[in-house]
């Protein structure tokens, strides 16, 4: 089975090899007609510390790694 992969915004580095996730996406509710933001917080794995808040990453689903950590960075999106 392929693993997921997402793009967000890093909200918090604090963790030690640890990063969280801000993921956004949008779609037309149903009823309403209207696009609809929603956004969902996940823990990635940060091996190296390299990445700080406020950079665009790119994450995929990995094994879990800890209680919270079930994704991890793959890279920067953009320059």
């Amino acid at each position: 089975m392929p693993r997921r992969v997402m793009q967000g915004t890093i909200v918090s580095d604090k963790g030690d090899k640890t990063v969280v996730v801000q993921v956004e996406r949008t779609y037309l509710h149903p009823l309403l007609k209207k696009t609809v933001r929603r956004s969902a917080k996940f823990h990635a794995h940060d091996e190296a510390n390299a990445f700080k808040t406020g950079e665009k990453v790119e994450i995929q689903e990995c094994p879990p790694k800890s209680k919270l950590k079930r994704w991890e960075v793959v890279g920067r999106v953009g320059a």
